[in-house]
């Protein structure tokens, strides 16, 4: 278990201050914000919580009351199931009317949004990596240094001292598993069986590797950027060994235990298809080993949806690459489904489906579209945050139900402690970005606890959501503001921006800025966590084991480099292993 570290002083001395500078109300410091006891929120929290938390209370107390219910009736805590895969806009699942004229269907999740919670304003990070460490730590991942999307070799990833919801929920008794996509990293420290899960089968990468196959090569890469004997011998090519070649398909491993490579190795295109079987089949199993007694269970399955190379058929008439994917995902979810049915589970388990980001609208393959909102994958516009999200928990969640409140991604980290009754084992010594959205599932629309969203783009804060409003940062004027104002609901698209129309929310935007850059100053971001990729690996190919230690003996150099690598940006949270500042 990793220590947890109480802050004596959540503010400062010169709390007083802040609150006068900031424009926080300074009832909020001390209000109760009912079930975070030492959490340290964001600074938007306490201003809602100033205002907003009697009601809370009030409505934590009926919460209280009915999870104690459910818990009687069940003799455990809800199991807590989250499905999350790539690249999908807002409406492309969930809304049938919208697939009927693009070509193709979902009708099982469409079924489970018809029966649950269809979320329609539910906010990410705008890419991978950094949605999925947001959902695993409940902070944004400027925080932890997560921001970067990795790629082999990454020689980085989660940290050892990030705390999971895997890790909350298993110190209150949950089992935990994680099967399909974690794109964290290739470090040990980001392992999954090191990060709160009892077993795990992950992909340390995006699905970018699956371009990285003969037939990748030949039809979609520039030529011999990855396999360079596949093409006649280049004679000024000195370095061959500068291409990956010990990246791997994915690792396996229980807590505790070793790593170890699973399934086929690269360059055979048929066994990276094959994981997507291996990761629906794994959570079935450990669904139903987990099904009956007395441990709740919680499950990440996270798909890889597709291969960059699509598919060998044809399954929808639209016959783009995500909507190829999402139908055969949803045959899969179908199952997963009819599973919690046949076992007698359904009433007693929470499943969100949800997409990690936007589609990738920017040089993407064919079937990438904006939808509704402008942007995709990378961009701080609605297009790259919004995402389809669905609840569904049978006899708990209302059915048929459409909610238009925020919620963001980082949400799901408290908000699955509050189910499984863990809310303790998050961390009070640093921020977490993430609230409670219990009251938003139980009770519905107009129920969230949230009315803000601060979007980052790497390690730049880059737009700011305030309700109905939006103020873009990146490549704003400096000095007198230009266009850089949106009202959402009369320019969803973010097409026309405005300046003296929207002056009056200016100041409020800069206070809401000045507040969150005060608690970052108090809990500095982490910066990213580096080391040698895949070195716990056991049993490692030569090309694995080669990848996981220096190309040159630092004898043969200068100087020593890691004696300054530290000064380099990006570089300066480097694991022991590396020697830095020893």
């Amino acid at each position: 278990m990793k220590t947890r570290h109480c802050m004596a002083d959540r503010i400062g001395v010169a709390a007083a201050a802040i609150c006068l500078v900031a424009g926080l109300p300074h009832l909020a410091l001390a209000q109760d914000t009912g079930h975070s006891g030492g959490i340290i929120h964001d600074a938007e929290h306490y201003v809602l919580a100033a205002m907003h938390g009697d009601r809370w209370m009030t409505e934590d107390a009926e919460i209280d009351a009915k999870l104690a219910d459910l818990r009687e009736q069940f003799g455990k805590p809800p199991n807590i199931i989250h499905v999350m895969w790539d690249d999908t806009p807002v409406g492309e699942i969930g809304i049938p009317e919208i697939q009927q004229i693009r070509g193709w269907e979902t009708p099982a999740m469409n079924e489970i949004a018809a029966d649950g919670m269809n979320l329609l304003r539910m906010y990410t990070e705008p890419s991978c990596t950094p949605s999925r460490a947001a959902a695993m730590t409940g902070r944004h991942a400027v925080r932890n240094g997560m921001y970067n999307v990795g790629f082999p070799y990454e020689y980085g990833g989660l940290a050892a001292d990030e705390v999971t919801i895997a890790e909350v929920l298993s110190d209150a008794g949950y089992a935990t598993a994680f099967f399909g996509k974690s794109h964290l990293g290739d470090v040990s420290s980001a392992n999954l069986n090191n990060q709160g899960f009892d077993e795990a089968i992950w992909t340390p990468y995006n699905q970018v590797p699956s371009l990285y196959v003969p037939a990748g090569q030949l039809n979609a890469l520039s030529p011999a950027v990855i396999l360079p004997d596949m093409f006649p011998e280049d004679r000024y090519d000195m370095d061959p060994g500068w291409r990956p070649t010990g990246y791997v398909w994915a690792l396996e491993g229980k807590k505790g235990g070793e790593v170890r490579e699973f399934g086929t190795p690269p360059f055979d295109h048929d066994g990276y298809m094959a994981l997507e079987d291996s990761f629906e089949d794994a959570t079935l199993d450990f669904i139903r080993r987990n099904a009956s007694g007395d441990q709740p269970f919680f499950v990440a399955w996270w798909p890889q949806i597709t291969s960059f190379l699509g598919f060998p058929d044809r399954v929808t008439t639209s016959g783009g690459l995500i909507q190829e994917a999402l139908a055969r995902l949803d045959v899969r979810i179908g199952r997963l489904k009819a599973e919690l049915e046949t076992l007698g589970i359904a009433e007693n388990t929470l499943v969100v489906l949800m997409a990690d980001n936007g589609p990738m609208v920017h040089d993407g393959p064919a079937g990438f579209v904006e939808t509704l909102y402008r942007g995709g994958k990378g961009d701080y516009l609605e297009g790259g945050l919004r995402v389809p999200a669905i609840a569904w928990w049978p006899g708990v969640i209302e059915p048929g139900q459409t909610v238009g409140d925020i919620i963001h991604i980082t949400d799901l980290y408290t908000t699955f402690a509050r189910l499984g009754g863990a809310s303790e084992n998050i961390p009070t010594d640093r921020i977490i970005d993430g609230v409670d959205q219990t009251s938003l599932l139980l009770n519905g629309d107009t129920f969230s606890r949230r009315d803000y969203a601060f979007v980052y783009t790497g390690p730049e804060l880059a737009a700011l959501v305030k309700g109905r409003y939006k103020r873009h940062l990146a490549g704003a004027k400096l000095g007198l503001s230009g266009p850089e104002f949106y009202d959402l609901y009369n320019d969803p698209r973010e097409a026309s921006g405005q300046m003296l129309p929207m002056f009056p929310a200016k100041g409020m935007f800069n206070q809401m800025k000045l507040r969150h850059e005060i608690w970052a100053e108090k809990y500095p971001h982490q910066g990213q966590n580096r080391d040698f990729p895949f070195v716990d690996v056991v049993d490692p190919r030569p090309e694995v084991a080669a990848a996981s230690k220096p190309r040159i003996n630092p004898e043969d150099l200068p100087f020593d480099p890691r004696e300054v690598i530290t000064r380099v940006p990006e570089w300066d949270n480097l694991d022991a292993r590396w020697g830095a500042g020893n």
